[in-house]
């Protein structure tokens, strides 16, 4: 018979464990404990007793323990710690996007007292700026809700009216309903370097003054496109925020910081974390969410999507930029799995959204030397023109080969930087939703690819096979993409398909 006290030093991943059994058989907490009471009515845990041991808030006793393993079919020692597999402490993702979590186990060392002291030091000590953690947990929040803000959705409709385009001209009007005041100003661009003694040009686009006054750099003027979303930006910041809160700087440049202006600095200083500069970043985002949803309504952006085969040339029709098109199909597609990079030279990922789990090519927290150079968004940067480029790619996920589809376009940003902007599809559960064994057509394309030196023409079964998933998702570039040569990319540069060492047939799975 086990103590209490033998329990409670044998039980911290306890509750995560009946927590991801019960999700994963599709269980309630009512049906848990219910299913308990048939067992044994004396020892079943109540709802609210059931949630506080799934939350590691309390230890069950020997007889309640039993209990719940017999309704799982577990013998009582399997939840303890020592009987251990990672899968099953792993959070349960679901069909959601991103990497797959970590159990914040044992408890008491992840409890809020805990985890404040120790966050910061840990970013103190990796260089990691406040501002970039902040971006970090807005990108995993994102990821975990699939893009899917119904409520920015509304507070955008309901100023547009589900219009679309918009015109600079219906912009202006919706400022002067909502109480923005709009002033202009002349700033060129400046060249800069940053801390990798980069050059670069930046250039202040936007900002907001004071209390429901706007300024408007006068060169947005030219590019109407880059001037509609900075308005929606502030807009949003209105209707949103009532404009409270630190000055909404909007400008461009290759950092994920953009203000280089003192009196900007001094209201968001980024070198330590502070729960001001992560309701700020996440009200930066609120906005920016809010403008694509202001340019581009969800519904009649959708259809208009499916009457264009989610070309990227849709943002001509609409008069927005590329950026904001990629970006909302992430958000508009009944296809969930999505993925989305902004790609600066030589190695900066500026934005990020990967709705379907894919692995980074890089880091947007630092500057990689060496990105595997295989991945259509880093290429794209050193290829003349702005053509978009299709490309097909077999890419390792948690040890499972995937084949993705991306479109990817060079474009300008207002300093005049270049930088490359990658919309992409997982495609394998579109391949399962047909019917077919996805891993079986990913590792015969990965198999290929690696037989003929890390790229290959896609062979005509797994050619049909595609192909029939193109047209059901109705995406022309994946149609494109098919016709060109698929590529085995990495997730490590230096793991590179093109070194010996990774494409040989026995580190396929686990190098390539």
């Amino acid at each position: 018979m086990k103590t209490t006290n033998s329990l409670n030093r044998q039980s911290h991943f306890l509750g995560t464990k009946v927590r991801n059994l019960r999700k994963r058989n599709g269980l309630t907490l009512e049906d848990l404990s219910s299913r308990c009471v048939k067992i044994d009515p004396e020892d079943a845990p109540s709802v609210s007793y059931l949630s506080m041991i799934e939350r590691g808030k309390r230890v069950p006793s020997e007889g309640m323990l039993d209990v719940i393993a017999q309704v799982f079919q577990k013998p009582l020692h399997w939840f303890l710690d020592d009987a251990n597999e990672e899968k099953e402490i792993t959070p349960e993702k679901g069909s959601r996007g991103g990497i797959n979590g970590m159990v914040l186990e044992p408890s008491f060392l992840f409890s809020n007292d805990i985890l404040q002291i120790a966050i910061p030091e840990m970013l103190s000590q990796t260089g990691t700026t406040g501002h970039q953690f902040a971006h970090l947990l807005i990108r995993a929040h994102q990821e975990h809700h699939q893009n899917h803000f119904p409520d920015l959705e509304k507070a955008a409709e309901k100023v547009g009216q589900k219009r679309m385009p918009l015109s600079v001209a219906d912009l202006l009007d919706i400022c002067k309903e909502v109480g923005v005041k709009i002033k202009w100003f002349d700033e060129p661009s400046q060249d800069v370097i940053d801390s990798h003694g980069i050059q670069s040009k930046h250039i202040v686009r936007s900002y907001s003054e004071e209390s429901s006054v706007v300024r408007i750099n006068r060169a947005l003027k030219d590019t109407p496109e880059k001037l509609k979303y900075d308005l929606a930006v502030h807009i949003g910041h209105k209707v949103l925020h009532n404009s409270d809160g630190e000055k909404n700087v909007i400008a461009s440049d290759n950092r994920n910081l953009s203000t280089l202006k003192p009196e900007f600095n001094k209201t968001r200083d980024v070198s330590h974390l502070d729960s001001k500069h992560i309701l700020q970043a996440w009200r930066d985002f609120e906005c920016s969410f809010f403008a694509g949803a202001l340019l581009c309504p969800k519904v009649p952006f959708r259809q208009l999507l499916d009457r264009h085969g989610y070309e990227i040339s849709v943002s001509k029709l609409i008069e927005v930029s590329e950026s904001v098109v990629m970006r909302r199909m992430t958000a508009v597609s009944s296809y969930p799995h999505w993925h989305y990079f902004d790609a600066y030279n030589p190695g900066k990922l500026k934005a990020v959204y990967r709705g379907n789990g894919i692995p980074l090519p890089w880091g947007n927290m630092r500057m990689v030397e060496d990105p595997c150079q295989h991945w259509s968004v880093f290429r794209m940067i050193g290829i003349p023109g702005n053509t978009p480029v299709a490309q097909i790619s077999v890419l390792n996920q948690d040890g499972v080969p995937h084949i993705y589809c991306c479109e990817s376009v060079k474009v300008k940003d207002m300093a005049g930087n270049y930088h490359v902007l990658c919309s992409g599809v997982d495609l394998n559960p579109a391949l399962e939703a047909q019917g077919e064994d996805a891993v079986e057509i990913a590792t015969a394309l990965q198999k290929e690819c690696v037989r003929k030196g890390g790229q290959c023409e896609i062979p005509y079964k797994i050619k049909q096979q595609l192909l029939t998933v193109a047209r059901i998702l109705n995406i022309n570039w994946i149609e494109r993409g098919i016709e060109n040569e698929a590529r085995v990319i990495c997730a490590r540069g230096g793991m590179c398909p093109r070194q010996p060492r990774c494409y040989k047939e026995k580190s396929l799975v686990s190098n390539a």
